[in-house]
């Protein structure tokens, strides 16, 4: 068994990539043909040597977490911002240390999902819906015919602000934008099921019960099968009786 002044540069390869695997030292000098003592030395005197060159922090944990409870107050302050008030609070900082803390810690600058803003009634009365439907079986979802009209924007540069989340915080409440209002943009009418998807109608006019009508006459009820259950929202469109009076036959 080799000295660790003796090891190969295939048994100190050997070495390097066991050892990022986290294997132990017992297996790596299996492996590496060599005696364990000499695989604990090399780590010891090489490794972690090589591990401590560079260029140290010169942010403290206390300035990492001063900075997320930062972005926390203000999820949709740019950069610039951020920054700001970080240097405000005492750091010594520049803007590209700043970027680098905040994406060490997670964060990415994405553009937000948008969900409409609804009330406590609104919100209980999915709720309701929801847990009253939980324990529909494939074939009873197989029947529902799932259907909406959505704005797709078509000018430039109206994506609004981006929003400062980690993975798996895009639904959360303080990551979302409320769509209260639209910028230049085209609506159309689509409806889905297990089956597929229906084709896109494009509504170049206020989607009132004439309208409503018409899209269900040309592009729903063809599409449908003999037994569906068609599912909507409650847009005032919707509520016509001549709207409801389509989607009942």
């Amino acid at each position: 068994m080799g000295k660790t002044a003796d090891l190969t540069v295939v048994q100190t390869t050997i070495i390097d990539t066991l050892h990022k695997e986290e294997k132990s030292q017992k297996a790596i000098a299996k492996e590496a043909g060599c005696s364990q003592s000499a695989v604990s030395k090399y780590i010891n005197r090489v490794l972690r040597r090589r591990e401590e060159c560079g260029r140290k922090r010169c942010k403290s944990d206390r300035d990492d977490r001063s900075l997320e409870r930062i972005v926390k107050q203000g999820r949709f302050r740019n950069l610039g911002e951020l920054h700001k008030e970080w240097t405000e609070a005492g750091v010594s900082a520049s803007r590209t240390t700043t970027y680098r803390r905040l994406h060490d810690m997670g964060y990415s600058c994405r553009i937000p999902c948008v969900k409409p803003l609804l009330n406590q009634k609104q919100r209980q009365k999915r709720l309701c819906l929801a847990k009253e439907k939980q324990y529909w079986s494939i074939a009873q979802w197989s029947q529902v015919l799932f259907s909406d009209e959505s704005i797709f924007c078509i000018s430039f540069g109206n994506q609004g602000p981006r929003v400062w989340s980690k993975t798996g915080e895009a639904q959360k409440s303080s990551c979302l934008k409320s769509s209260v209002n639209f910028p230049q943009s085209v609506m159309v009418w689509g409806a889905m099921s297990s089956a597929g998807v229906d084709p896109l109608s494009f509504i170049k006019s206020t989607v009132n019960a004439a309208v409503y009508q018409e899209i269900l006459e040309h592009f729903m009820l063809p599409a449908a099968e003999l037994k569906i259950l068609f599912q909507q929202d409650l847009a005032p469109a919707h509520k016509k009786t001549c709207s409801v009076k389509v989607t009942e036959e």
